[in-house]
C-alpha cells in the first residue's frame, strides 16, 4: 500500500496487539524457525540475544511505513520450516 504510514500509537491498537501476538504465536509453533538471534544493544540485551518476537516488533516501530499485515504474510513465508 503506497502513502501507508502507521500512528505512533499503533502498538497499543486492537491490531497492533493482534501483529504480536500473532508473533508470539509463530514462536511457539515448531513450523517455524524462530529462534533468537544476536543483538548489539547490549543495554536491552545484556546477553546480546534477542528474542524473536521483540526483534519483529521492533522492525515495525523503527519502519512506519512497513505493512505489518505484508510483513507477517512474508514472514511466515519465510520461517517456515520445510
Amino acid at each position: 500500500m503506497s502513502g501507508y504510514k502507521r500512528k505512533p500509537d499503533f502498538f497499543e491498537t486492537e491490531e497492533g496487539k493482534r501483529v504480536e501476538q500473532t508473533l508470539k504465536i509463530m514462536a511457539k509453533d515448531n513450523a517455524y524457525s524462530t529462534e533468537p538471534s544476536y543483538s548489539a544493544n547490549t543495554k536491552l540485551y545484556p546477553n546480546n540475544i534477542i528474542p524473536f518476537v521483540n526483534k519483529h516488533m521492533d522492525y515495525l516501530k523503527s519502519h512506519p511505513t512497513t505493512d505489518p499485515s505484508h510483513y507477517l504474510s512474508n514472514l511466515r513465508l519465510i520461517t517456515r520450516v520445510r
